[in-house]
């Protein structure tokens, strides 16, 4: 386990190898997935062709083995990732941001920024391109994930918690992921996303 604190912020980091990474997705710190409320849309890169629809990161459900591309939602082969966001349809007071993959290679481990927003400045755009600062367009940045490990296998079942110990990470509506290739040596970089589940007060 890696805790890393920044002000407030608390980032957990589990990693799950062999016999532990098992379809129940059981880490020492951090909780299980859980069904998410709201809707997810892809505003940004190309899934791959043999990806889940972006739904599955918050249906509750998770891959059954380790290689199971249609349970996972990811971005298309040679590509840099793309931008995922979510709408929790009301503005909610965020406690825990918790995401899950799982591959027995380098599209285990996850790379992204997170990005929160209420929606209410005049200047917010839902669907931002990707060459628009974020900050200018009502988008506020909560953390920067990877879970990259410094040697060693990859391969395995992550689990990221995301917290503030003042129990809030903000009031918002909508959180932006902004995912990224965990690696350029070969086109297979990006990563398996096998949940996002997002907790509310």
């Amino acid at each position: 386990m890696n805790i890393a604190l920044a002000l407030a912020l608390k980032l957990v980091i589990d990693h799950n190898t062999g016999a532990a990474a098992t379809p129940k997705f059981q880490f020492e710190h951090v909780a299980s997935p859980a069904k998410t409320s709201g809707t997810v849309a892809v505003i940004a890169g190309t899934p791959d062709r043999g990806s889940a629809d972006v739904s599955a990161l918050i249906d509750g459900l998770t891959p059954t083995v380790e290689d199971e591309p249609g349970a996972n939602l990811f971005f298309a082969a040679n590509t840099w990732g793309g931008r995922i966001r979510f709408d929790l349809g009301a503005i909610a007071d965020v406690s825990e941001i918790r995401s899950y993959s799982w591959h027995p290679d380098t599209r285990a481990p996850q790379v992204y920024y997170v990005y929160g927003s209420d929606g209410a400045s005049p200047a917010f755009d839902p669907a931002p391109g990707t060459k628009k600062d974020l900050a200018s367009c009502g988008w506020k940045q909560i953390a920067f994930v990877d879970t990259r490990p410094k040697s060693g296998d990859a391969g395995g079942q992550y689990a990221v918690s995301i917290t503030d110990t003042t129990g809030s990470l903000g009031r918002y509506r909508y959180l932006l992921f902004d995912v990224f290739e965990t690696e350029s040596d070969d086109v297979w970089g990006n990563t398996f996303y096998s949940e996002i589940t997002v907790v509310t007060k």
